[in-house]
């Protein structure tokens, strides 16, 4: 599949700090000289993550390598099962992020079904190429759910979220969802800065003197690593 990078592709810097130094990440972010502002309700998100059976997306991402793709299903809100939402195929060259999006106008999900309903109930409202990603991709690897905050500078080129109170769920080696028993994954949060190409200079002058550290991060990965214990 097409791997050029699209103009609009956008630049993401991460950081990641334990839950302790959340409420003083809070504070710089009010007091940024950048004006941040509230722009969107906190939310819940979910994602499904997907990989293909020998987890090529996960060593790609493990091995650094220049291009890496992640195949996960979104949805928003407070539903622990899966719910109306969108297959995000997110994809990244070097510095360069940007998605690939598929809505799912019906829950992908009914009680008691297990795995390969729900794929066949997605990919049934998927274009064809979504479908194919999810071909490629039919192997539910975990689920992730955590609260956001979105904030934007005040001119508006610089977004910030914030995902806190993470919870990861093994979907591994199950035929039903696992949706109730996360695993025992340790308290920190996400900082994310996103912004066009053409502003990462104004970008990182609003990052300088945050207090907490850059750090490589990925939920997919983080969550898969911690669920292996490696």
């Amino acid at each position: 599949m097409s791997c050029q990078v699209p103009s609009d592709a956008r630049n993401e810097i991460k950081f990641i700090a334990l839950a302790e130094h959340y409420h003083s990440l809070l504070s710089w972010i009010r007091l940024s000289p950048a004006g941040f502002r509230t722009v969107y309700p906190d939310r819940k998100v979910n994602n499904i993550y997907f990989d293909s059976y020998d987890y090529a997306a996960y060593a790609a991402n493990l091995s650094g390598a220049s291009l890496r793709t992640k195949v996960r299903y979104r949805w928003y809100g407070p539903s622990q099962s899966p719910d109306r939402g969108t297959l995000e195929i997110k994809r990244k060259r070097n510095l360069f992020v940007w998605k690939l999006l598929f809505k799912a106008n019906l829950p992908p999900y009914r009680p008691q079904a297990k795995w390969g309903t729900i794929r066949q109930l997605l990919s049934s409202q998927l274009a064809e190429d979504g479908k194919k990603w999810l071909d490629e991709n039919p192997q539910p690897v975990l689920i992730n759910r955590y609260n956001r905050k979105y904030f934007l500078s005040h001119e508006g080129k610089v977004r910030v979220t914030i995902d806190h109170q993470q919870a990861v769920f093994d979907q591994r080696f199950k035929p039903f969802p696992n949706l109730n028993h996360p695993g025992n994954y340790p308290d920190f949060f996400v900082v994310e800065f996103k912004f066009n190409r053409d502003d990462r200079d104004i970008a990182s002058r609003y990052i300088q003197n945050i207090p907490i550290r850059v750090s490589k991060n990925s939920k997919y990965i983080n969550g898969l690593r911690f669920l292996s214990g490696s």
